[in-house]
């Protein structure tokens, strides 16, 4: 079932061991994942003076210092169903896309259990990216052309005849890794080949979308069925290197207050795009309960989606929700529960991070090295693949911390986030030195 890592003095119950509590008033929070995103979460929870006790499932070192770490996965649905019911918890927080497609939202709900997050079918808006064009073809939601295949031959054969670059995205969940831009011939082979030749990622179909041009960008909103209440925009940083160069990554930054979007788009943005998707989900029987994540991009010809997320997104969350003033706890419960709820006060500030990752990242890249001089970071620090070895902090992942400061101003955020980036000495981190670049240009 896994073990719990308590705060010293306090303990909880495992597999129906009962052990002792401090007794207390609030509510108890589980939060599933153990990165960026689910830091962002706890602290954000931290903050609600209605939540008592944050339990964290798997966790990570720095999340530890807010929350109970739960070693057990964010896949395991029983094993986090037990831990459930055992120890009382009174919310359920879902942070990855992996938790939602197994299930989990289900299996809560079938127990009775409160939880914040999409049904596995309502999840197919980003586990499935031809369920996702389908839906927007439907619905007339702006996005690029597209066909899928199943067939190497025929999507070579379409490949060929058409423009380059072209898009080629696996039709699954691939951990962020399953979307292809072929510069020419040469590469869409070697995509098409590893997507349905070699299953790299398993068993699944190609969507060929038409290449768009245009500034990127991130509309996350908690959505509830029809009711849509947007966060700050924000833009994460994909590249792993300066001027947007190398392999891409998970993401290395991101930033709130984005100077190349209007108020017009915003609307446009919300209205034409993130509420229809809301109610074009409702329509088709799966209704969203949980973060719809927009990744849009504003062409010559108008915004139009890059693809939907069904939860956070990671790095994007460690920038917007520090921003929340209204009590999260409220909107999580409201969502869970289909309880319409006032939309969310914003602080308005701009907030911007920075990622530091292990060198070798997104390939392949060594753990375990000491990182010193925390305590002197005067900022948000959201821990991403941390651990603890022999009281010592160190590096346990490819991206392992982001810092994060707001500010009155986007340049004196950004100011002071590479003035605390600089005082964390290790040996094997990395990071970029121009995230928010494009506000600056």
């Amino acid at each position: 079932m896994g073990l719990v890592y308590p705060l010293p003095s306090q303990n909880a119950s495992i597999g129906g061991k009962e052990i002792k509590l401090e007794s207390c008033l609030g509510k108890t929070v589980l939060v599933i994942g153990g990165g960026g995103r689910e830091h962002a979460i706890v602290d954000a929870l931290s903050r609600s003076p209605q939540v008592e006790k944050i339990y964290c499932a798997p966790g990570n070192a720095g999340i530890g210092q807010q929350a109970f770490n739960v070693a057990l996965k964010d896949t395991d649905v029983e094993g986090l169903l037990a831990f459930a019911k055992d120890n009382q918890v009174d919310l359920t927080v879902v942070g990855p896309e992996a938790s939602l497609a197994v299930g989990i939202v289900d299996a809560f709900r079938a127990a009775g259990l409160q939880i914040f997050g999409h049904t596995k079918a309502a999840t197919a808006i980003e586990s499935s990216k031809e369920f996702a064009k389908r839906l927007m073809e439907k619905y007339d939601i702006p996005t690029a052309g597209y066909k899928a295949f199943s067939d190497y031959d025929e999507a070579l054969a379409y490949v060929s005849a058409r423009p380059f670059p072209a898009v080629l995205k696996y039709d699954g969940l691939a951990a962020g890794k399953g979307v292809v831009i072929a510069q020419n011939l040469k590469e869409a082979k070697a995509a098409l080949a590893d997507m349905l030749l070699d299953h790299t990622f398993g068993e699944g179909r190609v969507v060929v979308e038409d290449f768009l041009t245009g500034p990127e960008f991130s509309f996350l909103c908690f959505v509830d069925g029809n009711r849509v209440y947007p966060m700050p925009l924000s833009q994460d940083h994909k590249r792993a290197f300066d001027g947007d160069k190398g392999p891409n990554t998970g993401g290395m930054g991101a930033y709130t207050g984005l100077p190349f979007i209007s108020e017009e788009d915003k609307e446009f943005a919300y209205k034409e795009i993130m509420c229809k998707a809301a109610e074009a989900m409702v329509a088709e029987g799966c209704p969203l309960s949980g973060v719809l994540y927009g990744g849009l991009m504003k062409t010559p010809q108008g915004i139009k989606v890059i693809e939907f997320n069904a939860r956070f997104g990671d790095p994007e969350t460690e920038v917007v929700l520090p921003l929340l003033e209204s009590d999260i706890y409220d909107i999580f419960e409201a969502v869970a529960t289909g309880r319409e709820t006032e939309a969310p006060v914003w602080r308005k500030a701009f907030s911007l991070g920075v990622v530091l990752a292990s060198k070798g990242y997104p390939g392949s890249y060594q753990k375990g090295f000491a990182i010193k001089n925390m305590d002197q970071v005067d900022a948000r620090v959201a821990h991403m693949g941390t651990a603890f070895k022999d009281d010592q902090l160190v590096t346990n992942g490819g991206r392992v911390l982001m810092v994060i400061a707001e500010g009155p101003s986007l340049a004196q955020a950004r100011e002071k986030v590479y003035r605390e980036v600089a005082k964390i000495d290790c040996d094997n981190l990395f990071y970029r030195h121009d995230i928010a670049h494009c506000a600056f240009e």
